[in-house]
């Protein structure tokens, strides 16, 4: 038995862990890095400097907001800087920077804040802002700047993406990102060395990943497409950017491996959905936004109970 004077009584977290917030927020940052200089070589210094606007907007707003609501400052915990480097990753790299920073400022204050911070926010940042980006700013939303275009020595020239053009690129040229699209979404390539850099480093499962864009690909087949069409599916739009990188996120998405299961099934599923039958192209950023709110209930249904414990008798 030991001493009183050895006894140490504290709240819950009673296993800790040296991983903090702070470290686990770099390596998503460390991660991002292959898409960061991929969107360099496809859209130019644009994309950086699109990526670093957004990335000191989304810290700014997070620390006036805790100046003046005189909150302790998060934003060491660089989670306004991954905040603002997946928003960045799903903007066209031309959009104007006065609409970006509305979109900073959706994601940061009104989406993570407002709601009490890290870690409290009921819905992803990055993907609400998007959503609100594209609601209030259909057309600069969706006007695309050609890859390469900078080569040329040319302010923009605009191209489909694969999902609302006619004449689809090469697979390789999807897969390497040599297609238009948002800054950080194109390059397939990039973004699966970053989502292996995380799984190994076990920052994220592959649960969710692989649900997500495992039951895009299924759907496509069961609807009468081929490997090919499957393969276009999932290497357009912002599949491998929302499934990696959105789709996994600690405070939105499932706690249990049955329930990041359930999530990416129902992304995939709500994707192929808005995809075949609604009257937008693209229903990645929707999907997972509809399955952060049903959350809450996917834990509580896939929840394991305790030894011994009743059905119910948590109710």
């Amino acid at each position: 038995m030991l001493p009183l004077n050895k006894l140490i009584v504290e709240p819950s977290p009673h296993i800790k862990s040296a991983w903090t917030t702070q470290r686990v927020m770099l390596e998503v940052i460390i991660a991002l890095c292959p898409a960061l200089i991929a969107s360099m070589v496809l859209f130019g210094v644009k994309a950086l400097t699109l990526t670093v606007i957004c990335c000191t907007a989304c810290v700014l707003f997070e620390l006036l907001f805790c100046i003046i609501t005189k909150k302790e400052r998060t934003i060491s915990d660089l989670s306004a800087v991954v905040t603002g480097m997946l928003l960045a990753f799903n903007l066209p790299v031309d959009i104007p920077v006065y609409m970006a920073m509305i979109g900073c400022f959706v994601a940061i204050v009104i989406v993570k804040m407002l709601f009490g911070g890290i870690g409290q926010n009921f819905a992803n940042p990055a993907v609400t802002a998007r959503i609100v980006l594209m609601l209030s700013f259909s057309k600069a939303m969706t006007t695309w700047t050609a890859p390469f275009a900078y080569k040329d020595g040319v302010d923009a020239v605009t191209s489909a993406t694969p999902l609302t053009s006619d004449v689809l690129p090469s697979l390789t040229d999807m897969f390497l990102g040599n297609r238009g699209g948002c800054v950080g979404e194109t390059c397939a390539l990039a973004l699966i060395i970053g989502g292996v850099y995380l799984i190994v480093r076990g920052i994220i499962s592959p649960v969710t990943p692989v649900a997500f864009i495992g039951s895009v690909m299924l759907l496509e087949l069961i609807s009468g497409g081929s490997m090919t069409d499957a393969l276009y599916q999932v290497l357009s739009g912002g599949i491998m950017l929302g499934a990696i990188f959105m789709a996994t996120d600690y405070s939105t998405t499932p706690l249990t491996a049955k329930g990041k299961l359930v999530f990416g099934l129902g992304c995939g599923l709500l994707t192929f959905a808005i995809r075949e039958f609604a009257s937008m192209p693209e229903g990645v950023s929707y999907s997972i936004l509809l399955m952060n709110i049903l959350t809450p209930y996917i834990d509580k249904m896939t929840m394991p109970r305790a030894l011994g414990a009743k059905r119910g008798a948590d109710k």
